[in-house]
């Protein structure tokens, strides 16, 4: 059993044999170290939301006046902000990329109790490298007490993560909010052919397309390979896993083209039974991301992932 001083979870999906113990600090916590430990008697994956997350060390700072610590787990930065008095059921939004850009709805999610979290996965574009470190970290997640279900968010290349993790972990995820997000890797950051000979409309990226084929090990700049490694390509498992979704758009987004990305996936999400929102911003670029009131988007997340009653002050400590 966790112990505030003692023994701490083993994070069993580790691609390697080190233990890493991280915890989360609540509301009024102090902070604690943490360190490499050996295995103790909670699994990870296993769910205690009787037992609040014990706490640890990590620097201590304000967001949006609210409390966050940074961290590093396996070698990657990671952060969580804490509410003031958080929900039962532990509820978390896993914000991929861009941490802190257009923040509004964060903010309103912790001020209903959830935790806002982030894994730093960058210039991964959702390889099986990012998706492993994310596993990692959603099962530290769980043995620490938060709930099995997550809300993922993703603006941008933040997409690519997002839906290849949720495509792998479909049952892990209570809802996705997606915002003007990179779902054809051809489009961007290739730029290069969509389909029946057609070229991306899109700017592309030369340095990203490059990365992104070194990422994924694609050689020759096989388009069918980087389609198959994009989340266009996983449209039905998202759909059939019946995961409520998203989206936030510009219709003048010249980046990463609707046409090319959240419209196609729109299509074959219907198409194979899924649901779908869109909230499209007529002459809108691809920034500014997000909505300046997020009311929408929090209203759909709070419909699908509804925070319970908040803890009791016995709960929280």
């Amino acid at each position: 059993m966790l112990d505030t001083l003692g023994p701490m979870a083993h994070i069993g999906v580790m691609n390697t044999l080190k233990n890493i113990i991280i915890a989360v600090v609540l509301a009024g916590s102090c902070g604690m170290s943490f360190a490499q430990a050996p295995a103790a008697s909670v699994q990870a994956g296993k769910t205690n939301v009787n037992k609040p997350p014990q706490p640890f060390e990590g620097k201590k700072s304000q967001w949006n006046g609210y409390d966050r610590y940074d961290f590093k787990f396996d070698e990657r930065s990671c952060r969580v902000v804490t509410p003031k008095q958080p929900a039962k059921g532990r509820p978390w939004i896993w914000r991929a990329r861009f941490w802190g850009h257009e923040p509004q709805l964060d903010i309103a999610l912790l001020e209903k109790g959830y935790h806002v979290m982030y894994c730093e996965v960058g210039n991964l574009y959702g390889n099986s490298e990012a998706i492993s470190r994310w596993n990692s970290f959603y099962a530290a997640m769980q043995s620490l007490g938060y709930s099995e279900k997550v809300v993922l968010e993703g603006m941008s290349r933040g997409g690519m993560i997002i839906y290849n993790w949720a495509a792998v972990n479909p049952e892990k995820v209570s809802c996705i909010y997606a915002d003007a997000p990179v779902l054809d890797a051809t489009s961007w950051p290739g730029g290069k052919l969509i389909a029946n000979g057609k070229v991306s409309t899109g700017k592309g990226s030369a340095g990203d397309w490059k990365r992104f084929l070194d990422a994924f090990e694609i050689q020759n700049e096989d388009i069918r390979l980087a389609k198959a490694a994009s989340p266009i390509s996983k449209s039905r498992i998202i759909a059939e896993a019946n995961i409520p979704l998203i989206h936030v758009i510009g219709e003048a987004d010249n980046v990463v083209p609707p046409s090319e990305n959240t419209d196609k996936f729109e299509k074959d999400i219907i198409r194979y039974g899924g649901t779908i929102k869109v909230i499209r911003k007529p002459g809108i670029g691809h920034h500014p991301h997000s909505l300046k009131d997020p009311e929408a988007i929090l209203e759909f997340i709070l419909e699908t992932y509804p925070p319970v009653s908040p803890l009791t002050k016995g709960e929280r400590s």
